[in-house]
């Protein structure tokens, strides 16, 4: 069973190894003291041979304690949230057990196959006392902990303290007292909790590689080398978020993959010239096929919610037989599929490659010598570049003589373009500034159009193929034909402003920054 707990923030004070127990005797207020029977509390914390757990922020832990049923605890780097999942430990299980099934699921994005195994532990030999007045009433807790951290495997270190902690004291006048005792022993205010001492003697640490100049690895800061990598690093990180959120089930979460993988394509696309094309050639092509692998999921949700929405707004006259019902059985089956579609994918070994690609192309960017120039004078020849094969693009697609059988692939290839611009837009806005920010700005109105025709195209696909079936059924599927026909206007609409809305876009005013 799996539930979640929240963190909470002590105020510890820290000493070395060898300091004694704080004295506790006459404090005001305290009529006596009770001291509970000492108890060892370990935290063991699992990981792959490389630390990849602990390299993405995540903390895989098993809990245990004298007299106490043990738990894992999993931390996951959510960002805007201290929430933790907990699954408790078989009372039967063995010294040395397995990580759960549901929690292994969770971070196989980042352990790929890897084994997870003990790589560090925190042993605290515990002592508590309570602090008691006139009628045993209680006046606080003092934790007295000797805390000793260790790493396991090839390469092992070590570190001890002694620390207190003071719990639910009773007034202000006996928390300034513990304080003056907890500094009479040698003990100051700790900065950071023990997990977050093994989190650092456990966190790789990134090198430059071999051969760099000026600001590293990355680039030297001011160049479009480094504008670049920490924008693809910024996504690549996304995605490791991404695949957890997804992987727990959380709305939205394959679309915002999708999102952070399509972002990194692009810009690996848009800013080639800037890169080894041998090493991302093969990372554009494998997050292409992400991409492919998660659009039925995200299409399947998609389209539930605007044909849900559509008939519900649709006048009551027109929504013949029970289409609702209709469309809430035939999304569960769909959904359901292109679910464990999803799944399968990230738990694959293409996944798998692609993911230890996306790291690599971090810690070890493919700059070329032309990444080395100025950002603000380098990066508007790229986005300038993606700018005009839009302007291809779209003036394909608004050619008056295209047959009507090739118009809505030309314009869904103007849209595919239009989004390319937008995210070499991204990677060059924080050099280039406010034109880059108008730029971005003039294009919303036209990308948000191209959006929704190519909306209409897959809706009506699939507003066809429930009208086949409510007609297979022996039901009624007007009202799917006459969300159809609405699409089909709405679609015809989209066409006829397309010229108009990218004249407005592709004034000279906007785009006098690109080369």
């Amino acid at each position: 069973m799996t539930d979640t707990t929240t963190r909470t923030e002590s105020r510890i004070h820290r000493g070395a190894a060898e300091a004694g127990a704080p004295r506790l005797t006459a404090l005001p207020g305290v009529a006596h003291e009770d001291t509970a029977p000492q108890r060892v509390l370990e935290v063991e914390r699992y990981d792959t041979p490389d630390h990849r757990l602990a390299a993405a922020g995540i903390a895989l832990a098993l809990h245990r304690g004298d007299d106490e049923q043990g738990y894992w605890l999993l931390e996951l780097p959510d960002g805007d949230s201290a929430e933790q999942l907990r699954v408790a430990l078989a009372p039967d299980a063995p010294p040395n057990p397995e990580v759960p099934g549901e929690l292994t699921e969770l971070v196989r994005g980042v352990a790929r196959k890897d084994p997870l195994h003990p790589v560090g532990r925190v042993r605290r030999v515990r002592t508590e006392t309570r602090l008691r007045g006139d009628g045993e009433r209680a006046l606080g807790t003092v934790v007295h902990d000797h805390v000793t951290i260790a790493t396991q495997g090839r390469s092992t270190q070590g570190v001890a303290w002694t620390e207190v902690e003071p719990r639910d004291v009773a007034d202000d006048g006996l928390g300034a007292a513990l304080r003056q005792r907890f500094a009479e022993a040698g003990l100051r205010p700790a900065t950071s909790a023990a997990e977050a001492e093994l989190d650092r003697l456990l966190r790789p640490v990134a090198r430059p590689s071999r051969g760099s100049r000026g600001g590293g690895k990355r680039g030297k800061p001011g160049s479009a080398g480094a504008a670049l990598t920490e924008y693809l690093a910024a996504h690549v990180e996304r995605i490791a978020a991404e695949d957890l959120r997804v992987r727990r089930g959380e709305p939205d979460a394959v679309h915002q993959l999708r999102v952070a993988a399509r972002r990194v394509r692009s810009a690996l696309q848009a800013y080639r010239r800037l890169l080894d094309r041998d090493r991302t050639e093969p990372l554009v092509d494998g997050l292409r096929e992400l991409g492919r692998a998660l659009a039925p999921a995200r299409d399947a949700e998609v389209l539930h919610e605007r044909i849900r929405t559509s008939l519900a707004d649709l006048e009551p006259e027109l929504r013949l037989g029970p289409v609702q019902a209709q469309v809430t059985r035939h999304y569960a089956r769909v959904e359901a599929e292109a679910a464990a579609a999803v799944l399968a994918t990230l738990d694959g070994e293409a996944y798998a490659r692609l993911r230890t690609a996306l790291d690599d192309l971090v810690q070890r960017p493919p700059l070329t010598k032309r990444a080395a120039r100025p950002a603000r004078k380098e990066l508007p020849a790229h986005v300038g570049r993606t700018a005009r094969r839009l302007d291809r693009a779209v003036t394909t697609a608004v050619d008056p003589g295209r047959p009507d059988d090739e118009r809505d692939v030309a314009v869904h290839s103007a849209r595919k373009a239009g989004k390319r611009l937008r995210y070499a837009t991204e990677v060059a806005r924080p050099a280039i500034g406010k034109d880059a920010k108008r730029f971005a700005k003039s294009l919303k109105g036209l990308q948000k159009a191209l959006g929704e025709h190519q909306d209409t195209v897959v809706a009506r696909d699939a507003l066809r193929e429930l009208g086949a079936l409510a007609h297979a059924d022996g039901e009624n599927g007007f009202a799917f034909g006459v969300l159809h026909g609405r699409d089909t206007a709405r679609a015809a609409r989209i066409e006829e402003d397309l010229p108009q809305m990218w004249a407005e876009a592709w004034q000279r005013r906007n785009r006098r920054w690109l080369r």
